[in-house]
């Protein structure tokens, strides 16, 4: 805790109590604020406090307006203890309202003792310090969930890459592949469970910031599906899929879009007896995008509806499924959804009846626009062996399937396994584009990346990020160092594809 944390702020603007408590608490070696206008109230709580002593009197409608609008906004592990100084004590009218409005209150009732004004500042001291202390303990354990996802990500990368180069092999034996495309959709599900754990840790920090773009309805719809196929698959039910007629172009975090509505969709799919169907519909109300998922499932109790998109609750697991999961998907449903300015609501008539999820969000593009750049492979026109690409990674399997998979792709590929070893090698190869792994031993990627745009001709280069760290402080460094794209291991190897063809296309243009 840092200083300004140790200390009481006082609000008594009218008289000597403000004076007199200072006294009094400074005689207790209790450090002490005291504030003498009602604006500086909420700026000295926002640096930090042990606790808020007012005199009943404050309490005015400004006031009361301005400091549980502090309160309201404290993060999960605050929770402020306000005492007050009353002259009635509970029969005062004012005094009720107080307790309604402000929540951790400590009443005082005057004239009061000595003792009892330390005492009580003492223990709202010891509650705060514990709060802090549980700040920490987030902070850290935050720290843990970051470090956990990177070092999970980096041996889901060469896994996922492998796998995508054993599909790719011209007469493979069917049960290699069979065994191969199995192993990649449990890395995919492993991946999903990596971010979901990494986005909570972040979101409830408010540690998450939308990328928005522009992007069509029908890729959100697509990506969404091609997450939950295999679960829809595996329990033979039908999906019927509508979306409206024509280009609808949305302006949202894609990732964040899909994953909110993958999340709601593997949900019902999840609770659905096998071989039924799950009604996936997409529909344009004037700027808002209405997403509506319905199943005829395990349904919901009436007080479960108002409680599933709680962190950590399974409304619908019950005693007669034995179905697992973390609890996380629904709650980050209705945070991303609210992110974009929308809502997201259920409904069900019951335990057996199904469940419908409506997700509204105002992100319809007013102007739609039909021409979109194509996110397929790179063209067959232009594959050649004149693409140069760079890969720079300490993890050796993971550089090694890449350098497969690349090769496959007809680039031309060189590795290097530190930031050192990448500056030397950039200036010999003369890359097109660079991959680079931001955790390296020597020296961070933003860095190597710096040193190689300032090189003759390094300004023309691509650089791709590529690491297991996915928080925005990371994407930011990476942007602020000249990387124009950055990927989040395990690596969605269609997207790295889509940036290959636009980055040979620039080659050709230069050429």
């Amino acid at each position: 805790m840092s200083e300004l944390e140790h200390r009481i702020v006082i609000f008594a603007p009218v008289g000597k109590d403000a004076r007199l408590i200072g006294q009094v608490l400074g005689q207790a070696r209790l450090a002490c604020h005291i504030c003498t206008e009602l604006g500086d109230v909420v700026k000295e709580l926002q640096q930090g406090a042990a606790g808020l002593f007012v005199v009943e009197e404050a309490f005015n409608d400004a006031f009361l307006r301005e400091i549980t609008g502090f309160l309201a906004v404290q993060p999960a592990w605050s929770d402020l203890p306000v005492l007050v100084l009353s002259k009635e004590g509970l029969d005062s009218p004012g005094v009720q309202r107080i307790f309604e409005q402000v929540g951790n209150v400590t009443l005082l009732e005057r004239p009061v003792r000595r003792a009892t004004l330390v005492s009580a500042a003492l223990s709202a001291g010891r509650a705060r310090r514990r709060q802090y202390e549980m700040r920490e303990v987030d902070r850290r354990k935050d720290e843990f969930l970051a470090i956990l996802g990177h070092e999970l990500r980096n041996p889901l990368a060469p896994i996922r890459t492998a796998m995508d180069v054993l599909n790719t092999i011209p007469g493979t034996d069917p049960k290699v592949r069979s065994i191969s495309q199995v192993v990649e959709r449990q890395v995919r599900h492993l991946t999903r469970l990596v971010d979901d754990l990494l986005d909570v840790a972040r979101i409830t920090n408010d540690k998450v910031a939308l990328q928005r773009e522009r992007v069509s309805l029908a890729t959100v719809l697509q990506h969404a599906v091609e997450i939950c196929r295999q679960q829809i698959d595996a329990a033979g039910h039908t999906l019927d899929l509508r979306q409206p007629a024509g280009s609808v172009l949305l302006f949202g975090d894609r990732a964040r879009l899909v994953q909110s509505l993958a999340n709601v969709l593997g949900n019902a799919a999840k609770f659905s007896p096998p071989r039924s169907t799950i009604h996936l519909y997409a529909d344009v109300d004037d700027k808002d995008i209405v997403f509506t998922v319905r199943d005829h499932g395990a349904g919901l109790e009436p007080e479960a509806c108002s409680r599933i998109f709680d962190l950590f609750v399974q409304g619908r697991a019950g005693r007669s499924h034995s179905l697992g999961g973390l609890g996380i998907g629904l709650s980050l449903t209705q945070r991303f959804t609210n992110m974009h300015g929308g809502s997201v609501s259920v409904a069900s008539a019951g335990v057996g009846k199904g469940c419908e999820f409506v997700l509204r969000m105002p992100i319809v593009v007013p102007e739609r626009r039909s021409k979109e750049r194509s996110a397929t492979g790179p063209s067959s026109a232009h594959s050649d062996d004149s693409l140069r690409i760079m890969v720079v990674d300490d993890n050796e399997d993971g550089a090694d399937m890449l350098q497969v998979m690349l090769e496959m792709e007809g680039c031309t590929v060189a590795k290097a396994n530190d930031g050192q070893a990448a500056i030397a090698l950039a200036g010999r190869f003369r890359p097109h584009a660079i991959l680079m792994d931001i955790g390296l031993p020597d020296m961070q990627g933003h860095e190597a990346a710096r040193r190689i745009h300032e090189m003759e001709g390094g300004e023309d280069i691509v650089f791709i990020a590529m690491t297991g760290w996915g928080h925005d402080e990371a994407r930011r460094h990476a942007s602020d160092a000249g990387m124009q794209h950055y990927l989040v291991k395990p690596v969605d190897l269609n997207v790295l594809r889509k940036y290959l063809s636009e980055i040979r296309d620039q080659a050709l243009q230069r050429a």
